[in-house]
């Protein structure tokens, strides 16, 4: 992001104050992600994902030298992490805990009160820090009030790497911009690895985030409008499957809707559904639908659909899901 002699503004509704040190721009949030987990880990670090996660977390993790701790977060908790899990996850290796709020695949949000006990964690663990992925922060739903943790706990501030984009909400990801507020000498490591890597992102792309952060946010409620229609459609549809259950999300542009009900059937070809990665593959074969299985994601039996497309297209493939479902025994 353009930096000025003044002292910016982090762009977020919150309006989190970073001095310039303390600001990073990368070409994309996963360049965040990965010059902080090379310039922090050392070989058997661990960091800390609640499941399902996305799926680049756990590689960059792998790839920065550290180990991914994956912690199974389901429907039954709002695939959300809990106090006492976090707890027990924690270890004399433990670096990080990433959260991405909203999440996908799950578009599960943490509230201010989902926050809290977490962060209750984390103040008597003065190793661990948080990294809060907030790439949705400005897709979220009804009554939804998005909160980041730096926000919330002023006093973990300075062990938190807040990290957002321009990616999902502004719909350019194609430009690769994503940003981060951090502590100084983190940010300060975090530069020496993308100097030798990407050097910095595209200054045009630069130009067009400054240009999308500062300019008139209209769109923003538009397309959240727009994502909530698509997602109630979604959702009630199936909902209404015998054997599939669909909780609904807070925010981002995903379902992830739990498939057990259908494991154990036969398709009319006879194949049995053992896995959700099998009813994936029996909706692509079958009825020409792509979703997503949950154990890509870190946890079964679900599947992920994205949103993000022509009301068209989701009836069209809704339409079909369904005519699968209904042809098992």
């Amino acid at each position: 992001m353009a930096i000025t002699s003044q002292r910016p503004i982090f762009p977020t509704c919150y309006g989190l104050d970073y001095g310039p040190e303390e600001i990073i721009a990368g070409t994309g949030a996963k360049e965040i992600l990965f010059d902080a987990f090379m310039a922090s880990l050392d070989p058997g670090d661990e960091v800390i994902i609640p499941t399902p996660y996305w799926t680049s977390y756990a590689d960059i993790i792998r790839i920065a030298g550290g180990e991914p701790v994956l912690v199974p977060c389901g429907d039954d908790t709002g695939f959300r992490l809990t106090a006492e899990k976090l707890e027990a996850a924690i270890t004399p290796r433990t670096r990080w805990l990433l959260l991405n709020s909203p999440s996908n695949p799950a578009g599960a949000g943490y509230g201010a009160a989902d926050y809290r006990p977490l962060l209750e964690v984390l103040l008597r663990h003065p190793e661990v820090w948080l990294m809060a992925d907030d790439m949705y922060e400005h897709i979220t739903y009804g009554g939804f009030e998005f909160v980041t943790p730096a926000q919330l706990e002023p006093r973990l501030k300075e062990r938190i790497l807040t990290v957002n984009g321009v990616s999902k909400a502004y719909a350019m990801t194609g430009w690769r911009l994503g940003y981060a507020g951090g502590p100084r000498d983190l940010i300060a490591a975090m530069k020496v690895v993308q100097s030798q890597s990407t050097s910095h992102p595209s200054s045009i792309s630069q130009a067009a985030g400054v240009a999308a952060l500062t300019g008139p946010q209209d769109v923003l409620a538009q397309r959240r409008a727009s994502f909530q229609a698509r997602r109630d459609l979604v959702v009630e549809a199936l909902n209404g499957m015998e054997g599939i259950s669909c909780p609904v999300p807070e925010g981002a542009f995903y379902t992830f809707a739990n498939c057990a009900g259908v494991l154990g059937k036969r398709t009319p070809e006879g194949r049995v559904l053992e896995t959700d990665a099998d009813f994936c593959a029996y909706l692509l074969e079958q009825h020409h639908v792509a979703v997503v299985p949950g154990r890509a994601f870190g946890i079964s039996p679900y599947f992920r659909i994205s949103y993000a497309t022509s009301e068209a297209e989701l009836r069209q493939a809704l339409d079909r899901i369904a005519t699968a479902v209904a042809a098992l025994a």
